[in-house]
């Protein structure tokens, strides 16, 4: 309709288009100033939202027409911009050839972000990228649609996104230009058939209906890759086996960038086996496809495919992410560790677990390398790793952790040992008894209880006997006490009777919870010794120790 055509009322305000348009260049800039989760992009998504669903009060689907500077709306002008800005929206739709858009109602739901992706990357993208008009037919929007005019041709009509009824269709020769063929023997002729309403049977039509859903659902880049490598497979020419792969190369980048982690999982998969079965494939092309997935799990490759996860608005598939983290090769852990800590992103930090677990598993020269690293975060999951696997190889890196590393890596060092075990690794936990800082000593002394390592009981008695547990807090004093009890057996007795009975200067009784501790250590010893020794503090006068060493008897009498 045309700007004079006053006898047409529009179904709706002119104001409403205005105002969506308005909230959706806010919600342009948003996408393109501001992480997917500040706040201000996700008002301004909102905002544009609401703005369409006050459009679909009146109509289902509303249409856009496109000039160099304007946007139009049933004829009246909606959005005018001065000059061909690079920011301006008209004049982005146009010179790309855009010269309308249909927008159906539930667009705003589930394909505005993917439009404002598409303006964002059209406004940055180099001349020798894909321009919007390539981006709008690779998105493949099912609310939206858009006509076009090749701009390789002058003078030409603008071409519609989808089929249209509109368009010319093509006119047969009129009926007396056409000569009447012969009939051929052996030619079939569809008019012989009953073509009418049963023409096909129930299974037959049920057939083709199976088919046509399995050719539209097929994934048509997984069809392309598999005859690339089919023909990498089959064409043995150095120069075609070189072009296939410079092709694959490009490949995984642009489906990176697209989102198609799938794809890209089944790519790194299927040229490892093409690979190895090649006949006459040189080293170095073997070499080139194999480096693929060593590639991807570069940190400058990995980190930044982890970054886009994170800031990412909705995330691929979990099973998609999984097959695409199953390729991942041993330089991928140290980035995969780094992110563990890092993600708040609770689906992407299962899959990052589960990839470390797989890394560390199948690769532990890798983690035991990790543990001496200068990235305290990196260092840390190696440690927990090594533990968790129970790797003999990382008791080396992990006891001078012990001797060097900070108070926290040292106590991370001391249960990963702790959980290792080896009688090496439990010589090196030994010397942690003695440790600087109050919480590897703790837990030192209660690994050693609970894996009965006899050989540290002297640096325990040491420590039992000393000053350093008797100035320590409550904690520490039940922890090495407890591990005395633990290790020492019947000998251990007479020190443990000694603190819980003796007088000192003056007949002064040790500190009560020191007396305490060593009622508990009876306890743990269960001969008929240390019960005789906690039955004569039954009744003693300091709450604290009778109600250390009931308890000591009801479950450590001989």
């Amino acid at each position: 309709r045309g700007a004079g055509d006053a006898s047409h009322t529009p179904p709706f305000p002119k104001a409403l288009v205005e105002e969506m348009l308005r909230a959706f260049g806010r919600a342009a800039r948003a996408h393109q100033l501001y992480l997917h989760n500040n706040p201000i992009y996700l008002k301004a998504v909102d905002t544009a939202r609401a703005a369409f669903a006050a459009i679909w009060a009146h109509v289902d689907e509303f249409v856009l027409s496109v000039t160099e500077t304007e946007l139009i709306w049933e004829g009246a002008v909606v959005q005018s911009e001065t000059e061909k800005a690079a920011d301006s929206l008209p004049w982005l739709l146009f010179k790309d050839g855009i010269r309308e858009l249909r927008f159906l109602r539930g667009f705003e739901q589930d394909e505005l972000v993917a439009l404002l992706d598409l303006l964002r990357r059209a406004r940055v993208a180099q001349p020798d990228e894909d321009d919007l008009l390539t981006m709008l037919w690779e998105q493949d929007f099912g609310s939206l649609r858009y006509q076009y005019v090749d701009l390789a041709v002058d003078n030409v009509a603008p071409v519609d996104s989808v089929a249209s009824e509109e368009r010319p269709q093509r006119v047969p020769p009129p009926a007396e230009e056409e000569e009447e063929q012969p009939e051929r023997a052996g030619i079939v002729n569809i008019d012989d058939f009953d073509s009418t309403l049963y023409f096909l049977d129930e299974t037959e039509i049920e057939y083709l209906r199976t088919e046509v859903d399995k050719e539209y659902a097929s994934d048509l880049r997984r069809n392309v890759l598999t005859v690339l490598l089919d023909i990498f497979e089959q064409q043995r020419a150095s120069a075609v086996r070189e072009e296939i792969a410079g092709t694959l190369e490009s490949l995984i980048v642009t489906l990176l960038s697209s989102g198609q982690l799938r794809t890209v999982a089944f790519m790194l998969r299927e040229v490892g086996v093409t690979a190895e079965r090649a006949p006459e494939l040189d080293a170095a092309t073997k070499a080139r496809l194999l480096s693929l997935p060593e590639r991807l799990s570069q940190p400058s490759a990995l980190g930044q495919l982890l970054q886009t996860l994170e800031e990412a608005a909705e995330l691929p598939p979990q099973d998609a992410l999984g097959e695409l983290f199953d390729q991942l090769r041993p330089a991928a852990l140290g980035t995969v560790l780094a992110w563990i800590g890092r993600t708040q992103n609770a689906r992407v930090r299962a899959l990052l677990e589960a990839a470390a677990a797989r890394l560390a598993a199948s690769n532990t020269a890798e983690l035991v390398r990790l543990i001496g690293v200068s990235d305290r975060a990196v260092a840390a999951e190696a440690i927990r790793r090594a533990g968790a696997l129970k790797s003999p190889a990382a008791v080396a890196p992990l006891s001078k952790v012990l001797a060097e590393g900070d108070a926290g890596l040292r106590l991370s060092a001391a249960l990963a040992l702790g959980e290792i075990g080896t009688p090496g690794a439990m010589q090196w936990l030994e010397r942690a008894v003695e440790d600087p800082d109050r919480d590897v000593r703790v837990a030192t002394a209660r690994l050693l209880a609970q894996r009965m390592h006899r050989q540290g009981l002297p640096r325990i008695e040491a420590a039992v006997k000393g000053r350093t547990v008797r100035d320590a807090d409550l904690t520490e004093k039940v922890a090495f006490f407890e591990a005395y009890g633990a290790l020492c057996g019947e000998g251990g007795v007479p020190v443990l009777d000694a603190i819980l009975h003796a007088r000192g200067f003056l007949g002064k009784r040790e500190d009560g919870e020191l007396r305490a501790c060593a009622a508990m250590a009876l306890g743990r010893i269960r001969s008929a010794a240390a019960t005789a020794s906690l039955q004569k503090a039954a009744a003693d006068k300091d709450v604290v120790v009778r109600n250390a060493v009931n308890k000591a008897l009801r479950g450590g009498t001989a």
